[in-house]
Protein backbone atom coordinates (compact mmCIF):
# COMPACT_ATOMS: atom_id res chain seq x y z
CA UNK A 1 0.00 0.00 0.00
CA UNK A 2 1.29 3.47 -0.80
CA UNK A 3 0.84 6.06 1.92
CA UNK A 4 0.26 9.78 1.31
CA UNK A 5 3.92 10.53 2.11
CA UNK A 6 4.94 8.38 -0.88
CA UNK A 7 6.44 5.56 1.19
CA UNK A 8 5.50 2.00 0.58
CA UNK A 9 4.34 -0.20 3.43
CA UNK A 10 7.25 -2.39 4.55
CA UNK A 11 5.11 -5.46 5.07
CA UNK A 12 1.86 -6.50 3.50
CA UNK A 13 0.15 -8.11 6.49
CA UNK A 14 2.43 -8.18 9.51
CA UNK A 15 2.16 -5.58 12.25
CA UNK A 16 5.38 -3.76 13.22
CA UNK A 17 7.52 -5.66 15.74
CA UNK A 18 6.39 -5.18 19.31
CA UNK A 19 3.01 -3.86 18.22
CA UNK A 20 -0.23 -5.58 17.49
CA UNK A 21 -2.55 -4.84 14.63
CA UNK A 22 -4.75 -1.84 15.42
CA UNK A 23 -8.06 -3.03 16.77
CA UNK A 24 -11.38 -1.55 15.76
CA UNK A 25 -12.27 -1.39 19.46
CA UNK A 26 -9.34 0.79 20.46
CA UNK A 27 -9.49 3.82 18.23
CA UNK A 28 -8.01 6.12 20.88
CA UNK A 29 -10.72 8.71 20.48
CA UNK A 30 -13.34 9.81 22.91
CA UNK A 31 -17.01 9.90 22.05
CA UNK A 32 -16.87 13.69 21.97
CA UNK A 33 -13.99 13.68 19.48
CA UNK A 34 -15.83 11.21 17.25
CA UNK A 35 -19.02 13.32 17.36
CA UNK A 36 -17.07 16.51 16.61
CA UNK A 37 -15.53 14.86 13.54
CA UNK A 38 -18.96 13.61 12.49
CA UNK A 39 -20.45 17.09 12.84
CA UNK A 40 -17.59 18.56 10.82
CA UNK A 41 -18.27 16.01 8.08
CA UNK A 42 -22.01 16.83 8.14
CA UNK A 43 -21.18 20.55 7.83
CA UNK A 44 -18.72 20.04 4.96
CA UNK A 45 -21.17 17.74 3.15
CA UNK A 46 -23.97 20.32 3.53
CA UNK A 47 -26.09 17.88 5.55
CA UNK A 48 -26.45 19.70 8.88
CA UNK A 49 -25.18 22.51 11.07
CA UNK A 50 -24.53 21.09 14.53
CA UNK A 51 -22.04 22.44 17.06
CA UNK A 52 -20.83 21.70 20.55
CA UNK A 53 -22.19 24.30 22.95
CA UNK A 54 -19.55 26.24 24.83
CA UNK A 55 -19.86 26.15 28.60
CA UNK A 56 -20.11 29.71 29.97
CA UNK A 57 -17.21 30.40 32.34
CA UNK A 58 -16.54 33.42 34.59
CA UNK A 59 -12.78 34.10 34.76
CA UNK A 60 -11.77 35.47 38.15
CA UNK A 61 -7.97 35.49 38.21
CA UNK A 62 -5.45 35.57 35.37
CA UNK A 63 -1.66 35.44 35.68
CA UNK A 64 0.54 36.97 32.97
CA UNK A 65 3.96 35.26 33.28
CA UNK A 66 4.95 36.63 29.84
CA UNK A 67 3.52 39.32 27.62
CA UNK A 68 2.56 36.69 25.04
CA UNK A 69 0.94 34.23 27.44
CA UNK A 70 -1.84 34.35 29.99
CA UNK A 71 -2.65 31.62 32.49
CA UNK A 72 -6.12 31.37 33.99
CA UNK A 73 -5.66 30.70 37.71
CA UNK A 74 -9.28 30.77 38.88
CA UNK A 75 -12.58 30.42 37.01
CA UNK A 76 -16.13 29.29 37.74
CA UNK A 77 -19.01 28.01 35.67
CA UNK A 78 -21.52 30.86 35.29
CA UNK A 79 -24.48 28.51 35.13
CA UNK A 80 -25.27 24.83 34.76
CA UNK A 81 -24.93 23.75 31.15
CA UNK A 82 -27.91 22.27 29.35
CA UNK A 83 -26.84 19.73 26.72
CA UNK A 84 -23.66 19.18 24.73
CA UNK A 85 -24.78 19.78 21.13
CA UNK A 86 -27.43 21.62 19.16
CA UNK A 87 -28.15 22.66 15.61
CA UNK A 88 -30.33 22.11 12.59
CA UNK A 89 -30.81 18.95 10.57
CA UNK A 90 -33.24 18.74 7.63
CA UNK A 91 -35.07 21.85 8.83
CA UNK A 92 -35.55 20.60 12.41
CA UNK A 93 -33.87 21.84 15.56
CA UNK A 94 -31.93 19.08 17.31
CA UNK A 95 -30.43 19.09 20.77
CA UNK A 96 -28.54 16.21 22.35
CA UNK A 97 -26.30 15.08 25.15
CA UNK A 98 -23.36 12.69 24.68
CA UNK A 99 -22.33 10.38 27.51
CA UNK A 100 -19.78 7.60 27.91
CA UNK A 101 -19.93 4.92 30.57
CA UNK A 102 -17.41 2.32 31.65
CA UNK A 103 -20.28 0.27 33.04
CA UNK A 104 -20.98 -2.78 30.90
CA UNK A 105 -24.46 -3.66 32.19
CA UNK A 106 -26.23 -0.31 32.65
CA UNK A 107 -26.15 3.44 32.15
CA UNK A 108 -26.16 5.25 35.53
CA UNK A 109 -28.74 8.04 35.71
CA UNK A 110 -26.33 9.92 37.96
CA UNK A 111 -24.64 10.93 34.65
CA UNK A 112 -27.73 13.04 33.87
CA UNK A 113 -28.95 16.14 35.73
CA UNK A 114 -32.43 17.48 36.35
CA UNK A 115 -31.77 20.75 34.48
CA UNK A 116 -30.75 18.72 31.40
CA UNK A 117 -33.96 16.69 31.54
CA UNK A 118 -36.03 19.88 31.98
CA UNK A 119 -34.25 21.47 29.00
CA UNK A 120 -34.82 18.45 26.76
CA UNK A 121 -38.49 18.25 27.74
CA UNK A 122 -38.83 21.92 26.73
CA UNK A 123 -37.12 21.21 23.39
CA UNK A 124 -39.57 18.35 22.70
CA UNK A 125 -42.54 20.49 23.77
CA UNK A 126 -41.61 23.10 21.15
CA UNK A 127 -41.23 20.61 18.31
CA UNK A 128 -37.49 20.03 18.47
CA UNK A 129 -35.77 16.68 18.51
CA UNK A 130 -33.79 15.72 21.60
CA UNK A 131 -31.88 12.54 22.34
CA UNK A 132 -28.89 11.02 24.07
CA UNK A 133 -25.89 9.41 22.45
CA UNK A 134 -24.54 6.84 24.88
CA UNK A 135 -21.31 4.92 24.48
CA UNK A 136 -20.68 1.73 26.41
CA UNK A 137 -16.89 1.93 26.37
CA UNK A 138 -16.19 -1.71 27.41
CA UNK A 139 -18.46 -2.93 24.61
CA UNK A 140 -17.35 -0.27 22.09
CA UNK A 141 -21.02 0.26 21.26
CA UNK A 142 -22.77 3.57 20.69
CA UNK A 143 -26.53 4.08 20.87
CA UNK A 144 -28.95 6.87 20.12
CA UNK A 145 -31.54 6.85 22.89
CA UNK A 146 -34.64 9.02 22.28
CA UNK A 147 -35.12 11.42 25.17
CA UNK A 148 -38.66 10.11 25.75
CA UNK A 149 -37.18 6.72 26.70
CA UNK A 150 -34.78 8.33 29.14
CA UNK A 151 -37.60 10.48 30.59
CA UNK A 152 -39.53 7.33 31.52
CA UNK A 153 -36.54 5.90 33.44
CA UNK A 154 -35.80 9.32 34.96
CA UNK A 155 -39.35 9.78 36.24
CA UNK A 156 -39.40 6.21 37.57
CA UNK A 157 -36.14 6.90 39.45
CA UNK A 158 -37.74 9.99 41.03
CA UNK A 159 -40.50 7.71 42.35
CA UNK A 160 -38.14 5.21 43.97
CA UNK A 161 -37.30 3.11 40.89
CA UNK A 162 -33.88 1.94 39.75
CA UNK A 163 -31.10 4.49 39.38
CA UNK A 164 -29.81 3.25 36.04
CA UNK A 165 -31.02 2.14 32.62
CA UNK A 166 -30.18 -1.53 31.98
CA UNK A 167 -28.02 -2.20 28.94
CA UNK A 168 -30.65 -4.58 27.54
CA UNK A 169 -33.26 -1.76 27.65
CA UNK A 170 -30.97 0.59 25.73
CA UNK A 171 -30.17 -2.17 23.25
CA UNK A 172 -33.91 -2.81 22.79
CA UNK A 173 -35.32 0.75 22.85
CA UNK A 174 -32.30 2.63 21.54
CA UNK A 175 -30.70 2.52 18.12
CA UNK A 176 -27.17 1.28 17.63
CA UNK A 177 -25.10 3.78 15.66
CA UNK A 178 -22.61 2.26 13.24
CA UNK A 179 -19.00 3.42 13.22
CA UNK A 180 -18.06 4.79 9.81
CA UNK A 181 -14.94 6.27 8.29
CA UNK A 182 -16.08 9.87 7.63
CA UNK A 183 -19.22 10.25 9.71
CA UNK A 184 -17.66 8.31 12.59
CA UNK A 185 -20.80 8.32 14.78
CA UNK A 186 -23.38 8.52 11.98
CA UNK A 187 -26.41 9.47 14.04
CA UNK A 188 -28.10 11.26 11.10
CA UNK A 189 -29.02 7.89 9.62
CA UNK A 190 -30.88 6.99 12.81
CA UNK A 191 -32.66 10.37 12.84
CA UNK A 192 -33.76 9.73 9.24
CA UNK A 193 -35.42 6.48 10.30
CA UNK A 194 -37.06 7.99 13.37
CA UNK A 195 -38.24 11.40 12.17
CA UNK A 196 -38.02 11.79 8.39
Amino acid sequence: MNYPNGRRSSSRHAAPQGKTKPEFSNRGMTLEEDINLTNEYYLQAGMAVIHKKPTPVQIVQVDYPKRSAAVIKEAYFKQASTTDYNGVYRGRYIDFEAKETKNKTSFPLSNVHQHQVDHMKAVEKHGGISFFIIKFTPRDEVYLLPSSTLFAFWDDQQNGGRKSIPYHSIDKEGFRIPFRYQARIDYAGVLDKLYF
